[in-house]
């Protein structure tokens, strides 16, 4: 600080104060400042002062060292109780629990994924623990919120990854009606999602159909709405479910309000309705999921329709195996007030896969189809953890749109 050796009474540093009001001094680091203050102590005998004296040294430290009344105090009882002079400051820090390698699982889950939400991906961990992986130990414990957390961190953000109107029809065939499953699987609800136009050249249709209570996923790629391409993808569709199809759901679209798609279905004894008027949500949960599982994969730009058929490969082989044993859904819960008013929530205990789904149903094996059996599905379900089947959807997937994407461009000469 400075050189004060010749103050050495109380009277000294009184007048010292009285004749330097306008003096400022700027002490030179922290150590030296702490040292200088306790020697001041010790030479003045603080203990052993009156209570005015005290005084007198406290306003004399405070004006030469710049220490507030607070941090004097600090100092003043570590002299006091004849402790050393007080450790630097150091904030408290919560030790980390997720370390960098688990930032890249949920990197990699995510890329495969191609980022579920939180409660989708959180699942994952756990069925990737239980399948064997001992690297998902801690992120299966996750809480939500937090995993949110680790996807802003700057490690994770360097390496994750990230219609056509249906025309009205008027024809008299189905039920306008919304279903009632009633808890039973096989009611089935059906859109189409098409993929782009080029020139006036219509890309390739895409089917969805998704049970409604175990949210099943069915999809298949046609290259015109009509009856020479459609039945024969539709039936192959239908028998894709491993339960029996009950009812058939759409809006009103002609594509599947006709005379050939009511015949297939009488032919196959399953019900026919359609959605009401005024009624959005009819069929919301296949319209919702387009944009969840379709336009998420295929994306919105134009594919020709001759790629129909190498699409429906890949849905069959690796996306719809990969949707139904590895991803899971949520399903809502509805809840009813003592005022008769109706909410919907959703809960992390509710996230499953729609195989888990069906194999929570009371009966389920009577709602099984003839060739299908319990022991196959779970073969499949087990066949791979839920990473590699996504990654090897990834790798399916991406072969074939490098093949599209490269047929689409320009020959050049």
């Amino acid at each position: 600080m400075f050189n004060d050796n010749h103050l050495k009474a109380i009277e000294q540093l009184l007048e010292f104060l009285k004749g330097s009001h306008a003096i400022e001094f700027s002490p030179t680091n922290r150590k030296e400042r702490m040292e200088w203050v306790r020697s001041v102590l010790v030479r003045f005998k603080y203990l052993c002062l009156k209570r005015a004296e005290k005084g007198i040294v406290q306003e004399y430290l405070q004006k030469i060292s710049g220490y507030s009344h607070a941090q004097l105090a600090r100092h003043i009882q570590a002299y006091r109780q004849g402790q050393a002079v007080s450790a630097p400051y150091r904030r408290h820090r919560f030790p980390r629990q997720y370390s960098e390698g688990d930032i890249e699982l949920l990197v990699e889950t995510d890329n495969v994924h191609e980022r579920l939400n939180g409660a989708a991906t959180k699942k994952i961990f756990e069925m990737m623990y239980r399948s064997g992986d001992a690297r998902f130990e801690r992120l299966r414990n996750i809480s939500i919120a937090h995993l949110y957390n680790l996807r802003k961190e700057t490690r994770y953000r360097l390496r994750a990854f990230t219609y056509e109107k249906t025309k009205p029809t008027t024809i008299a065939i189905g039920e306008r009606r919304k279903p009632e499953p009633c808890g039973k699987p096989g009611y089935i609800r059906v859109d189409t999602v098409h993929q782009g136009d080029r020139e006036e050249e219509k890309g390739v249709y895409h089917i969805h159909l998704v049970d409604e209570v175990t949210q099943w996923d069915v999809t298949a790629s046609v290259e015109q709405i009509s009856e020479s391409f459609l039945m024969p993808v539709l039936e192959e569709a239908l028998l894709q479910f491993p339960f029996r199809i009950i009812n058939f759901h759409s809006d009103n679209g002609s594509e599947y309000i006709n005379h050939v798609v009511a015949r297939l279905l009488q032919k196959l004894l399953i019900a026919q309705t359609k959605s009401r008027p005024r009624h959005s949500n009819d069929n919301g949960l296949v319209e919702t999921k387009n944009g969840s599982i379709i336009r998420k994969h295929m994306g919105y730009h134009y594919i020709r329709k001759e790629y129909a058929v190498r699409i429906n490969q890949f849905y069959r082989d690796y996306f719809m195996p990969y949707l139904n044993f590895h991803r899971p859904c949520a399903f809502p819960k509805e809840i009813v007030s003592p005022n008769g008013k109706k909410k919907t929530i959703y809960r992390y205990e509710d996230y499953r896969t729609p195989y888990q789904k069906f194999l929570s149903l009371t009966e389920r094996e009577q709602y099984l189809r003839r060739d299908s059996t319990i022991a196959k599905l779970e073969a499949v379900a087990h066949e791979k953890t839920p990473n590699e089947a996504a990654r090897k959807m990834q790798e399916a997937k991406r072969k074939m749109m490098t093949i599209i994407v490269s047929s689409h461009q320009p020959k050049t000469r």
